[in-house]
């Protein structure tokens, strides 16, 4: 279903607070958020389907965030009517103004982008994408913008060429984040970057204050994942906090005791933000999903 921007425009600018399913948190339930030792975040992608089809707007995800008391949200930028252009400069002040109406800040957002295609031209201009939302971070008020690596090498590309690619376009990236005050994240997509030894290898090339990794503790998927979470959590700059883990390619339930606490003895201070995935009600998934979060928290230490 395909929306013309004037249409969300009106519906971002002219929708009232409303109701939606999902039980809503109370007041008392979420009295003692300030004392957790994290601040969680919602990504966006938890609602991916029903923001596509139209069936949430980004409204009411504003209301479901605000409402169950969660501090932040990434919101990724494939959600944005425009995408993969930047909306005018009315409709992401408008967002960012409705967000601080119902107390919330913008972790980060992200894009969809692939630097390990062999066609240079194209490299650039996802190059151009990253810096375009830049911009729009900077506007939004968001200190982090996701990027990927891309897909595994095709067309006969070797790897350590592949790898070339990606550095120097990420290179580019990171250097305009830096003049606009944007740190660039790469997440560990399970796709090209699989590894934490690859991750190394990125890291180490592109040494700056300005570059980190988004870790995704879903896309570990070898003999001990939570190895490769602490191996790695000293680059994060931003998360996804998953219900699930792959341990050796198996899924299994993230512990999340296990993972708060080998954030919190790295040092880490930053939001988490949570992302569901997978069948089921998103409404009820993320409302239980968060239960379990606050609740390992409460019992870090």
């Amino acid at each position: 279903m395909i929306f013309s921007r004037r249409y969300w425009l009106k519906t971002l600018l002219a929708t009232p607070l409303v109701s939606f399913p999902g039980a809503v948190v109370s007041r008392a339930e979420s009295a003692s958020e300030s004392e957790l030792p994290f601040r969680l975040s919602l990504n966006a992608y938890s609602f991916n389907r029903l923001l596509f089809d139209g069936d949430m707007s980004l409204d009411q995800l504003l209301d479901f965030t605000a409402d169950h008391y969660i501090p932040a949200l990434d919101l990724t930028a494939y959600y944005f009517p425009t995408y993969p252009e930047v909306p005018d400069d009315t409709f992401l002040y408008e967002v960012k103004r409705k967000a601080h109406r119902r107390g919330l800040v913008f972790s980060g957002t992200g894009v969809r982008n692939n630097f390990t295609q062999p066609d240079a031209e194209k490299r650039a201009k996802d190059v151009q994408l990253v810096r375009n939302w830049i911009d729009a971070a900077v506007k939004l008020g968001a200190p982090v913008v996701r990027i990927f690596a891309g897909p595994e090498a095709v067309d006969g590309a070797l790897e350590e060429e592949t790898m070339n690619w990606m550095i120097e376009a990420i290179r580019e990236c990171v250097k305009y984040g830096e003049q606009r005050g944007i740190i660039v994240a790469l997440q560990n997509h399970n796709e090209f970057v699989k590894t934490a030894a690859q991750v190394h290898q990125i890291m180490r090339s592109i040494p700056s204050d300005w570059f980190g990794l988004m870790l995704d503790i879903g896309s570990y998927r070898t003999a001990d994942p939570y190895a490769e979470i602490k191996e790695t959590i000293p680059y994060a700059v931003n998360w996804q906090i998953k219900e699930d883990v792959y341990q050796g390619g198996e899924a299994q339930k993230t512990d999340l005791p296990q993972l708060f606490q080998l954030i919190w003895e790295s040092g880490y201070r930053g939001y988490l933000p949570l992302e569901t995935l997978g069948p089921g009600d998103p409404y009820q998934k993320v409302s239980a999903f968060l239960a379990e979060a606050r609740a390992a928290l409460h019992g870090l230490g």
